[in-house]
């Protein structure tokens, strides 16, 4: 059984989940409004060993975080844009900057740091193709590292999920 205390998790370490965490952890993936007796019933223990088992994976850092998802275009955000871009400098400071602007910019929904020909990839949406461009000439094109940035348009999403743990 998980030790409830909590305890410092270094960001590589990996923890390990028994057959009881991970049906804990599809039911909360599926659903993370379950309540505890739900997921009790659902997993043959009672609902003390449930509770723990959940505070357990947030303290340790398996469950980062409980969000609602939403449907971008019904808040008006129905074009979706993947960014590549690349940096004149990669200087650790001036990643720092670049990485900093990024995180002010609330039309960026997800960024990661990649390998190849660019040095970040941004997941954006926008309202249209108008307000796009408003983001790109006046807001991204800002930051005064930026060397290239191609932008994709997604035509449509044909898989989407955060689901890890089935």
């Amino acid at each position: 059984m998980p030790n409830t205390a909590k305890k410092e998790q270094s960001a590589n370490e990996t923890v390990s989940l028994d057959s009881k965490d991970l049906a804990i952890l599809a039911l909360l993936q599926q659903n993370a409004r379950i309540t505890v007796k739900e997921i009790s019933e659902k997993v043959h223990l009672s609902t003390t060993p449930v509770h723990e088992r959940i505070k357990w994976m947030e303290n340790t850092g398996v469950i980062k975080q409980y969000a609602a998802l939403v449907d971008y275009s019904k808040i008006k955000k129905g074009l979706m844009v993947i960014c590549y871009v690349s940096l004149k400098q990669h200087s650790k400071s001036a990643g720092a900057k670049f990485i900093k602007h990024i995180l002010s910019l609330n039309e960026v929904i997800e960024c990661y740091n990649i390998s190849g020909e660019f040095d970040f990839m941004l997941k954006v949406i926008a309202e249209n193709m108008d307000d796009y461009y408003n983001f790109h000439v006046n807001k991204l094109s800002q930051s005064e590292n930026i060397g290239n940035v191609q932008s994709v348009f997604v035509m449509g999403i044909i898989k989407q999920t955060h689901v890890v743990v089935h």
